[in-house]
């Protein structure tokens, strides 16, 4: 590399500003890092990894941009943009070449404005629009696939396929081949890109830069972005390096963009530090730039929760145009949250948005300047884990936009039953977000035939509270309804014979004695003997996936309310229980799980904006549910769990309690997230029915401190300490399915010895379950 003078420092001046970025700045005001919830002395480790990552060579200099809370708290431009004979310091008004921040920033953003304006749906496929792109089977390509990279097609064509001009080059765009299944497995590629921005140009008559411009640019007066800047702009530009002996100044350095006289989908956009804060901040924004008393709107809020939710690819998981765990994100660093999402460039830029931080990150550099031997990712990643650490207050809650397995397989045209005879275990949970029922929408799927429903316990539609249901027929459909709650519970070949694929879809409640864990399992089995495929369509559970508590089931005890040997609350969805069973049973098995894209492992159901359908009659709300792994485990005795009161699981009573006394115990525990109040109810059903019984109502202050295990283990060892006489355990140990803690219940032993003993054998599950695991 040419020798560098020196290393140097800009920082903001206000006296210095531009009238254009006078004009950005009141929209993105400047703010000290304290005001916006930051410790400077933090954000100053910026500068000396800067100043090293200069001397280590990784760049000649840089610009960093950090904002917050609709502000900028961290703005320094450090080294030089140009280190040749006469060079030149970086500014913090430097204009970059972006690389492939093109991809989200221009081309994914015109396709979601495309999408909001109705022109088109993320799952058509691309030939509707260029039907001259089908050949060799690119015809099943979805314009959903071009964003999230699992086209199947080459990441880059040969470089002589652009050199006689931008048809030309489509021309042989369209005649590649594939290079593996569409739809199936993450395969990074500018032609994807290249390709979306054909599809711009086709639907709006304008070319990319036309119609960002336009559409994103303009309106957010990112006056100083664009392609192919103007003379007076390129003489702010950093260069990269040289072509034909000139040096690439405002000029792009990526060669296909370069043959596509500078314009194309997958680079050829420059832009500021301060335009790419103000498209930063319309994201954090929802779509829209807030400033002032004005908003300047640029996509739906929908659309941006659309463009930025969790996709689930073959390495890791995308974004609509943009990374979010993949191997590409080292320049991601390791602190932000699950919710955000960025992107890297070739020439040495890094852009990182973060939801629940409401944080921004860029970082601009031209690390290929002089001799292309720079290298930044890891250096932004470490800069980024100084920022994210940085923050002091608390991050804001965020909802996520969670897609179902159905809604998945539904956007990506029903690939995975294509040409197949369906048969569909669902009742009633199993519906789109949009509340069409799963069966509905596989009845009228094309190339889908639907032959046969199969029910679980509380059939159809889940309102049956009965020890055996028949066979039925579908009001709706006029299907036959196969019971696996009645004379059998596992599909019997009769049943299979007219079927090619099994679906289940229904919601579990991650609990182990739960059963329809038991009957999916049963129904794995049948397909396995019948040689017949599997596919879930996954669901979140509703719980959360992080927590994960005891008692293990022992070795033994299995049943059909004990499918597994599984601790009580295990922490997983209903896929990957499946993939479990399949490899705990050693099955020989077709499986396919349709994952959910955008929940998170943190994610219990008050985060997904997910409605909540009673997934059985008693099953009433979401604190039941979160009850349930305690409070159900207690209702083989002779205790009342609610059954028969319009709160199940929230309140427990017999008529030989003190409910007063049993308060006072159990509120003496100090349990986390939850308080007891006496209560006296009369059941109408069920146990204990008419009569009046004494108890205590669970209330729930706090559902992510709630140990709802430990609560009942709590409920029972207090009962056996005051009412030792009057309550009968020999059916404890049916759900509870642990001779341990069963003997240490009944022994007399106090709660916490108990809920401790309950944690054997948990952490190893919990490494075992690993490999099963399909969401972060």
């Amino acid at each position: 590399m040419m020798q560098m003078k020196k290393v140097a420092t800009l920082v903001l001046v206000f006296g210095l500003m531009s009238p254009i970025n006078r004009v950005i700045a009141e929209h993105l005001p400047i703010a000290k890092p304290e005001s916006v919830g930051m410790r400077a002395d933090r954000l100053a480790e910026i500068q000396p990894l800067m100043i090293a990552g200069i001397e280590r060579g990784n760049l000649p200099g840089g610009v960093v941009c950090v904002g917050r809370h609709g502000k900028i708290a961290y703005l320094e431009a450090f080294g030089h943009r140009f280190v040749g004979d006469d060079p030149e310091k970086m500014t913090v008004d430097t204009v970059f070449d972006l690389a492939s921040l093109t991809k989200p920033v221009s081309t994914a953003t015109a396709i979601m404005k495309l999408v909001e304006d109705g022109h088109f749906l993320l799952n058509d496929r691309v030939t509707r629009f260029l039907p001259e792109f089908a050949p060799h089977g690119k015809d099943e390509i979805t314009i959903q696939d071009l964003l999230l990279h699992q086209s199947g097609l080459i990441p880059d064509n040969a470089l002589a396929d652009y050199l006689d001009g931008p048809d030309t080059a489509w021309e042989r765009i369209c005649q590649l081949k594939l290079t593996g299944p569409v739809g199936k497995r993450f395969r990074y590629s500018d032609v994807n890109f290249i390709v979306l921005a054909k599809l711009v140009e086709e639907v709006t008559g304008k070319n990319i830069h036309e119609f960002s411009r336009a559409t994103t640019f303009a309106p957010l007066l990112m006056d100083e972005t664009g392609y192919n800047p103007s003379d007076d702009i390129k003489l702010r530009t950093a260069p990269t390096q040289q072509r034909d002996g000139d040096w690439m100044r405002g000029e792009v350095h990526d060669p296909r963009a370069y043959a596509l006289n500078g314009v194309a989908g997958h680079a050829g956009l420059f832009s500021t530090a301060k335009d790419l804060a103000s498209y930063s901040q319309m994201m954090l924004g929802q779509g829209t730039l807030h400033f002032e008393d004005k908003k300047i709107r640029v996509l739906a809020p929908a659309t941006v929760r659309k463009m930025t939710a969790a996709y689930r690819v073959s390495s890791g998981t995308r974004g609509l145009g943009w990374d979010k765990q993949t191997p590409y994100s080292s320049n991601r660093g390791d602190l932000l949250s699950m919710s955000a999402y960025g992107h890297g460039g070739f020439t040495g830029t890094v852009l990182w948005i973060d939801p629940e931080l409401d944080l921004f990150f860029i970082f601009l550099s031209n690390r290929v300047h002089p001799d292309g031997n720079g290298s930044v990712n890891h250096l932004a990643g470490h800069i980024l884990n100084v920022v994210a650490s940085s923050i002091v207050d608390e991050p804001r809650p965020v909802t996520h936009e969670v897609r179902l397995g159905i809604d998945v397989l539904r956007s990506e045209g029903f690939r995975a039953l294509a040409d197949q005879r369906v048969g569909l275990i669902t009742n009633h949970t199993g519906c789109s977000t949009d509340g069409e029922s799963t069966t509905a929408i596989l009845q009228s799927a094309p190339g889908v035939s639907l032959t046969a429903l199969f029910s679980p316990e509380h059939g159809i539609a889940g309102k049956l509270d009965q020890s055996k249901i028949a066979d039925t027929r579908d009001a709706e459909t006029g299907l036959q309804v196969f019971s696996l709650y009645g004379s059998t519970r596992r599909p019997t070949p009769a049943m299979l014979a007219e079927i090619d694929t099994l679906v289940f879809d229904i919601q579990d409640i991650g609990t182990r004695f739960y059963t329809y864990i038991s009957t999916m399992g049963e129904a794995m089995q049948a397909a396995s003997e019948a040689n017949k495929r599997f596919v879930v369509l996954d669901r979140p559970n509703p719980l959360g996936g992080l927590v994960v508590t005891g008692p293990m089931l022992d070795p033994g005890k299995e049943s059909f309310v004990g499918y597994l040997r599984l601790p009580v609350r295990h922490g997983m969805t209903i896929g990957e229980i499946a993939q479990l069973i399949k490899a705990e049973q050693n099955l020989e098995l077709d499986l396919e799980v349709i994952r959910c894209q955008g929940w998170r492992r943190n994610d219990s159901w008050d985060r997904t904006n997910l409605t909540w359908i009673n997934p059985s009659p008693n099953m009433r709300s979401l604190v039941a549910a979160f009850l349930y792994p305690g409070i159900g485990l207690l209702e083989m005795t002779n205790l009342s769990v609610g059954r028969g009161t319009d709160t199940p699981f929230e309140v427990v009573g017999a008529p030989w309690i003190d409910g007063r006394e049993l308060a006072r115990q159990l509120n003496g525990r100090e349990l986390p997230g939850v308080r007891f109040v006496p209560i006296e109810f009369t059941p109408d059903s069920s146990r204990y029915s008419g009569q009046a019984c004494e108890g205590v109502n669970i209330v729930v202050t706090n559902l992510q401190q709630l140990e709802s295990v430990r609560v009942g283990i709590e409920i029972a060892t207090s009962l056996q300490d005051l009412f030792p006489h009057d309550w009968q355990t020999k059916n404890l140990n049916r759900l509870l399915g642990n001779d341990a803690v069963f003997h240490s219940i009944t022994s007399g032993n106090d709660g916490m010895t108990t809920w401790m003993k309950s944690l054997d054998g948990v952490s190893a599950f919990r490494a075992s379950r690993q490999e099963y695991l399909l969401y972060e």
